[in-house]
């Protein structure tokens, strides 16, 4: 199985800290946000090299869209990865603000 088909550990939620954190192998990559008048504005997405590719930024933006789905919050993404996700995946369009 490739690095890229291997299982991922969960995206924990932590509020107070306003980001998602997923940590593998001794390395956490986060995706931070803030909240602005019923939106998630989504300011930053980082993945550190020693576990890039294998899909942990993608997994990161969906556990936050998917948060923000079921909060009924708008998204505003000004990390240009999460917009670029949010343009090529047209199932996340009704959350853009």
């Amino acid at each position: 199985m490739s690095a890229s088909n291997a299982v991922l550990p969960p995206v924990i939620h932590d509020p107070a800290g306003s980001r998602f954190r997923l940590d593998l192998d001794g390395h956490g990559a986060v995706l931070e946000y803030r909240l602005r008048d019923g939106a998630m504005v989504i300011t930053h997405t980082r993945v550190p090299d020693a576990i890039g590719g294998r899909g942990i930024a993608a997994a990161l933006v969906r556990a936050a869209l998917a948060h923000a789905r079921a909060e009924g919050l708008k998204v505003v993404p000004e990390c240009s990865y999460v917009a670029v996700f949010m343009q090529r995946h047209g199932e996340y369009a009704d959350l853009l603000e």
